[in-house]
C-alpha cells in the first residue's frame, strides 16, 4: 500500500495567530513537522495543506510540497480529506502542523497499523507519567479491547480507578465536586491509563467516507471528532508509542518546545 502525509495548516488561530510561521531555531515552526515528516521510511511524500497564501509561499520558498484548500474547513481533517480527494494513495497520514517533535518512526507505525485489514483508522498512544494529566481536559484518554482497538476517546479520566480516585463534595456546594488524586506507591500514576497523541492514519476511502458524516452527539459533548469514527463503525487500531511530542497551541508551548530541543541538542 502506498502512503503520503498530508499536513494540515491554516494561519488564524484564535490563540496563536501565525503559529505555522512563527520561527523555531531559525525555522518557521511548519518547516520542522514537514522535515521530519520527510524522514518517514514509509510515506511516499509529504505535502502541506493550507488555505493560507502566506503559508503557501513560505512553505514553497523552502522547497517544500503545498496546496491550497477551502477556507471553509473546520477542521484538520476536512482539509486533508479535500486534498486527499486529488490523489492516488491507499493511506493518507494526518501530522498536525503544530507537531515539531513529530518522529518519523510515528509516522511509520500508524502506517503500519493498517496491515490490519480490520482497521480502518490508525493512530498512537503513550502511558500517562504526570498525574496531573490525568484531570487534565486538554489531555485526551483511551481505553482500548485485547486486540488493540480503542473503545471510547474521553476528556475525563478512563479508566475510572475506584481504588486510586475519589469524588469529595464540597460542604459548600455537592454541585463543586471536587476529584482528587491518591498517588500510589510513592509518585507512580494509577495503572493502565493512556493518553491518546493526534496523529491518525487513514484507509483513503475511509477518510473522504468520514469527512461526509455529521456530527454525532459523543463527538459533540466531549469536542473529539474521532467519536464519530466510532459510533459509526470505524474502527480505530492504536498502538503504543515511548516517544513524547509537545503540541503547539500557544506561545508558552513554543517555549516548552524550544527547551525540549535545547536539552536534546
Amino acid at each position: 500500500m502506498t502512503a503520503i502525509v498530508i499536513i494540515p495548516a491554516r494561519y488564524d488561530s484564535t490563540r496563536f495567530p501565525g503559529k505555522p510561521l512563527t520561527p523555531l531555531n531559525d525555522k518557521p515552526l511548519i518547516r520542522h513537522v514537514y522535515e521530519n515528516s520527510k524522514k518517514s521510511k514509509l510515506a511516499k511524500d509529504v505535502i502541506i495543506a493550507t488555505d493560507s497564501e502566506v503559508i503557501f509561499k513560505a512553505v514553497t520558498g523552502f522547497g517544500g510540497k503545498v496546496v491550497m484548500t477551502s477556507d471553509r474547513h473546520t477542521s484538520g481533517t476536512d482539509r486533508i480529506a479535500e486534498a486527499a480527494v486529488a490523489l492516488d494513495y491507499d493511506i493518507i497520514v494526518n501530522v498536525q502542523g503544530d507537531e515539531p517533535l513529530i518522529r518519523h518512526e510515528m509516522i511509520d507505525d500508524v502506517i503500519s497499523l493498517l496491515d490490519d485489514k480490520r482497521a480502518s483508522i490508525g493512530t498512537l498512544i503513550k502511558k500517562i507519567e504526570n498525574p496531573e494529566d490525568i484531570f487534565d481536559p486538554n489531555v485526551v484518554k483511551v481505553v482500548c479491547d485485547k486486540e488493540g482497538f480503542a473503545m471510547y476517546f474521553s476528556r475525563a479520566p478512563i479508566p475510572f480507578d475506584r481504588e486510586s480516585f475519589r469524588a469529595e463534595a464540597q460542604k459548600s456546594n455537592r454541585a463543586e465536586a471536587k476529584i482528587t488524586f491518591e498517588l500510589l506507591n510513592s509518585g507512580t500514576t494509577a495503572p493502565l491509563m493512556f493518553k491518546h497523541l493526534g496523529i491518525y492514519s487513514y484507509r483513503r476511502d475511509a477518510l473522504l467516507n468520514f469527512a461526509k458524516m455529521e456530527p454525532v452527539e459523543l463527538e459533540q459533548i466531549e469536542k473529539l471528532e474521532q467519536l464519530r469514527a466510532l459510533v459509526n463503525g470505524l474502527r480505530i487500531k492504536v498502538k503504543e508509542t515511548f516517544f513524547e511530542t509537545i503540541g503547539v497551541d500557544t506561545p508558552q508551548d513554543l517555549e516548552r518546545v524550544k527547551k525540549w530541543l535545547s536539552l536534546s541538542s
